[in-house]
């Protein structure tokens, strides 16, 4: 998957179209992630225990991960993502637009 946890990402399809944010929690197997203020969802929740209230809570909910693109630190703007081997063996993310490494 092309997106991970603390990346920061902005959403190019949906009702949060052009929003950007930092990704909280991504999922390989599902390929679904969860960015922060994104597909934000109301939960009616009852009280569980004694003094913790309960109420209407917003959550953020899981989004798919091909509806987003990676924002690239160097550009600022939403890159598709390239890979790279670097000399001394490791593989890491590179902008398509900027050639810049994102994985620094």
């Amino acid at each position: 998957m092309h997106i991970r946890s603390k990346d920061t990402v902005v959403v190019i399809t949906g009702k949060d179209k052009g929003s950007k944010g930092k990704v909280l929690v991504a999922s390989p197997k599902t390929g679904k992630i969860v960015v922060e203020g994104v597909a934000v969802a109301t939960k009616h929740q009852k009280p569980r225990q004694q003094g913790v209230p309960g109420g209407i809570i917003k959550k953020e909910a899981a989004i798919d991960a091909s509806n987003v693109m990676l924002v690239c630190p160097k550009c600022g703007k939403g890159t598709r993502v390239g890979y790279s081997v670097l000399e001394n063996g490791t593989k890491v993310r590179v902008c398509k637009k900027c050639g810049a490494n994102i994985e620094a």
